[in-house]
């Protein structure tokens, strides 16, 4: 039989565990002086660029670091270079072909740590570009975090002869 204060103590208990539970789901960390580091303020981009296009598709690049001690996660990009964006990775299919799609839970970029954005592996699809992008231009992103906080960064468009892989719904390729 199960007493009041049982009860009590059982739900007193679950509380806690829920509290301590949501404290872990959290993606900010804290400094040593206690101050809280968001996912925004915790990544950075490196050699950062975007395959120049005449039209349709194109993709960007560079490399993610991540300065906090946890794993932030990108869960969405932005830019007005396209009217849609996506984050993908890039696999061998069932029948042994190279395509892009979208990548489920978005880019993990590990506590201190990075993830590299490069052709033929993870990075941003741009689809459906709203202007040619010609090299020498820049592309502005916004990226979106877990934690809802976001980091924007600027990148040169490069001409790139690579980077045609097709895309998973086959609808799309990166010939451009």
């Amino acid at each position: 039989m199960i007493t009041r204060s049982t009860r009590i103590r059982l739900g007193i208990f679950l509380a806690a565990t829920a509290l301590a539970l949501t404290g872990c789901a959290s993606t900010s960390t804290q400094t040593a002086d206690n101050a809280t580091v968001t996912a925004g303020d915790a990544v950075s981009i490196s050699d950062a660029w975007v395959k120049s296009a005449e039209s349709g598709m194109s993709a960007g690049f560079g490399e993610l670091t991540n300065d906090s001690d946890a794993d932030v996660t990108v869960v969405s990009a932005t830019t007005e270079a396209s009217s849609m964006v996506e984050l993908h990775e890039t696999v061998e299919n069932e029948n042994g072909e190279t395509v892009m799609r979208q990548i489920e839970g978005g880019f993990v970029i590990p506590a201190n740590g990075s993830i590299i954005l490069e052709p033929g592996g993870n990075h941003i699809m741009l689809m459906d570009l709203t202007a040619p992008l010609a090299a020498g231009e820049e592309v502005t992103f916004t990226l979106t975090f877990s934690d809802d906080t976001t980091y924007e960064f600027t990148a040169p468009v490069k001409d790139y002869s690579g980077a045609n892989e097709n895309y998973e719904r086959g609808d799309m390729d990166m010939d451009n």
